[in-house]
């Protein structure tokens, strides 16, 4: 591990130090040699002080030795029907699950106890059919999940549940992250599967908000295109971050290292669902001045920028921006205006090296186009020495001659001697801004 990735790690622990996240782990990945990893994955989340709970599936771990021993199962994984040689068979198995999970997480020196903390009543008859033993979670039992989380104790949440009667329901693991992390106003839900994450045209999705993880949903439920335990696990995450879960992440459990990659980076290895603003443009405050310096520090060594000081950009920390993803700084942008002239120069725009290529510079680039248009402005500007084909390629900007300048950049542009390349773009008046949101 290099500094740097600890470095970014640490960045993350303060806002989630004494969080409650909720890690649901598939049948499939319980039974895959990777999970030796994620459990020594877990253990890193502990020492950072984060709250786990673990909820597990066990699909697979059903299907697999009911076929070997010829039982017909009526369903696998809690959202069918639930007949009495399924639930038999399915509660075998899930035993059998537990014990794994309890041995593994022993073996990472992690104490934990395998809760029954779901209190479920039947689905009932639907559309005419009943569902027998297939239960829906009619609620959590937060004050037993809690007494554990605070004794250092991770509880383990199968998918079953128990009626006041102490009768035994099999219900979707997929539901009982949902609600076990409603209930206890948990930060995040971290399910993994053997899915990548949501793929659409041929491309892995890195994040979706609630109206996008609908509409995948509404679109592909049925369809046979996409695999109905993705579609689960879409329409469960759009359902939690609705009941106030700020994030929920769809990774594939198969892989090393996609847990920890996932929660201490910013643009993570699977799909994310979130409820509220993850990206957003925003104007820079005086505490921010600090970080946009480090920020820019490296193109300003390579005189791809021009340097500021601190006191330049606070006489101007009007003009300034910045992008944040999930609250981390990450790219900064300028716009002087010149009101004589009726032109805007957008200036100072930088992302940071991790975060090229996903298109934020041309946010950034279009938010502030949005900004002078608002403000009535015509034309904005752009100088650049080594970034010019940026500016035509992805901003539509073409070159002019340093004429164009209004007298007073004029004069410093003379006074550099840096023989910037100057780009010009005509832009038109729009509706005022209702957010720096994007």
């Amino acid at each position: 591990m290099k500094v740097s990735d600890l470095r970014g790690i640490l960045q993350y622990v303060p806002r989630f130090r004494e969080r409650i996240f909720v890690v649901a782990i598939d049948g499939e990945i319980v039974a895959s040699p990777n999970f030796a990893n994620i459990l020594l994955d877990l253990a890193v989340l502990r020492s950072l002080s984060i709250k786990v709970i673990l909820v597990h599936g066990a699909s697979m771990q059903i299907a697999q030795p009911a076929a070997a021993r010829g039982i017909a199962i009526s369903n696998a994984d809690g959202t069918g029907i639930t007949d009495e040689s399924t639930l038999k068979v399915g509660l075998e198995a899930i035993t059998n699950v537990m014990g794994e999970i309890m041995q593994g997480l022993t073996s990472v020196d992690l104490r934990a106890v395998y809760s029954n903390a779901i209190i479920a009543h039947p689905s009932g008859i639907l559309g005419g059919v009943d569902y027998l033993n297939t239960g829906r979670v009619e609620r959590v039992d937060t004050k037993a999940l809690h007494l554990f989380l605070n004794e250092g104790i991770i509880p383990v949440v199968p998918p079953i549940g128990y009626d006041g009667e102490g009768k035994t329901f099999r219900v979707n693991s997929d539901a009982v992250a949902l609600e076990v992390a409603e209930a206890m106003q948990a930060m995040k839900i971290l399910y993994l599967s053997a899915y990548d994450g949501v793929v659409i045209d041929g491309e892995l999705v890195g994040t979706l908000s609630i109206p996008e993880a609908e509409e995948f949903v509404k679109k592909n439920r049925g369809t046979g295109i996409v695999e109905p335990g993705l579609i689960s696990k879409v329409d469960h995450a759009a359902r939690a971050c609705r009941s106030r879960v700020a994030r929920v992440h769809l990774l594939n459990g198969l892989k090393d290292e996609a847990l920890l990659s996932e929660i201490f980076s910013q643009e993570g290895i699977g799909t994310m669902i979130y409820s509220n603003e993850y990206q957003q443009i925003r104007r820079v405050y005086k505490k921010d001045v600090r970080a946009v310096m480090a920020l820019i520090r490296q193109s300003v060594d390579s005189e791809e920028l021009v340097k500021r000081t601190r006191a330049d950009i606070v006489a101007h920390l009007e003009d300034y921006w910045v992008l944040e993803v999930d609250r981390i700084l990450v790219g900064c942008v300028a716009l002087h205006i010149y009101p004589e002239q009726n032109m805007a120069e957008l200036a100072c725009l930088y992302v940071h090296k991790d975060h090229e290529g996903q298109g934020y510079g041309r946010k950034l680039m279009a938010y502030t186009e949005q900004v002078a248009a608002e403000k009535g402005i015509k034309q904005v500007m752009a100088l650049s020495t080594q970034t010019f084909n940026y500016f035509q390629q992805k901003g539509g900007f073409t070159e002019a001659t340093p004429d164009i300048l209004p007298p007073e950049r004029r004069k410093k542009y003379d006074a550099s001697a840096r023989n910037s390349k100057v780009m010009v773009k005509n832009v038109g008046v729009v509706a005022p801004l209702e957010a720096s949101r994007v």
